[in-house]
């Protein structure tokens, strides 16, 4: 379990966070969603401890992340994957080296292993086939093709795709995705949605995604939090929160209900 007491940020004059708390429940998928600006990112750079909190507390699995020393805090990393903005891949790394290099960096070196887990992961996001369903001469040849491509060579949604099985890689208990369908066309757009969907009741991890689009909310959240000027504004489930009479909530709502997709009721 992930929770956020009072946790204040400030950079220079400009507040970021004010007090926020909230809870992320184990086994959930969580969206956090505000507004650009509103302190979402700069909250998940909280959680892996990139950013060091001018007051208040993130606390992983009972650990205080802000008292860890270096090594702990690379040990409790091993248990969080991370799907950055834009994938974030090495345009200088192929495939498998994209996708296996966290786990390069934690000290594993059998080849073995690491095709093993990259294979694994290729397959959970829909670039590979099941290997039961084709013969083992189809898998190989596709295994091989797709390995050796570089980031250059990909279509935005596989990017993505690489990106997530990255962060499979290891199996980790948490799984962070920032802005996740930024960039991408409406078609590819639900895919991933539907992806991290079907990852987070699959994979056995906890799946929190941060975004500002409604529609991937709709498709992917447990739980919801909004943050709004540095504090929780709502914190619940979906439900709740499409029924909410809350001025800011209402607000951000209302961008989406002239699309036909989208309902509030």
């Amino acid at each position: 379990m992930i929770e956020i007491k009072n946790l204040h940020k400030k950079f220079g004059e400009k507040t970021v966070l004010n007090g926020l708390s909230m809870n992320i429940p184990d086994g959930t998928s969580s969206c956090i969603i505000g507004k650009s600006g509103c302190g979402k990112s700069v909250l998940l750079k909280h959680i892996v401890g990139l950013l060091e909190p001018d007051q208040g507390e993130v606390i992983i699995d009972g650990k205080n992340i802000s008292k860890l020393n270096n090594h702990n805090l690379f040990e409790l990393r091993k248990t969080i994957g991370f799907v950055f903005q834009g994938a974030a891949l090495f345009d200088s790394l192929n495939v498998f080296e994209n996708v296996v290099i966290g786990l390069y960096e934690h000290g594993i070196r059998n080849n073995k292993i690491l095709e093993a887990e990259a294979k694994r992961t290729l397959i959970a996001v829909g670039l590979l086939p099941n290997p039961d369903e084709v013969s083992e001469k189809e898998f190989f040849n596709e295994w091989k093709i797709l390995i050796e491509k570089k980031p250059a060579d990909l279509s935005g949604g596989m990017r993505k795709r690489v990106g997530i099985a990255r962060a499979l890689a290891g199996s980790p208990k948490y799984i962070f995705y920032d802005e996740p369908t930024t960039g991408l066309d409406p078609v590819t757009s639900e895919q991933i949605d539907l992806l991290i969907s079907d990852l987070s009741k699959n994979q056995n991890a906890t799946s929190i995604v941060i975004t500002h689009d409604m529609f991937s909310v709709l498709r992917i959240a447990d739980n919801i939090a909004m943050i709004d000027e540095g504090k929780l504004r709502f914190e619940g489930n979906l439900n709740d929160f499409l029924k909410s009479d809350d001025e800011v909530i209402r607000e951000f709502l209302e961008r989406y209900r002239k699309n036909s997709k989208f309902s509030s009721s």
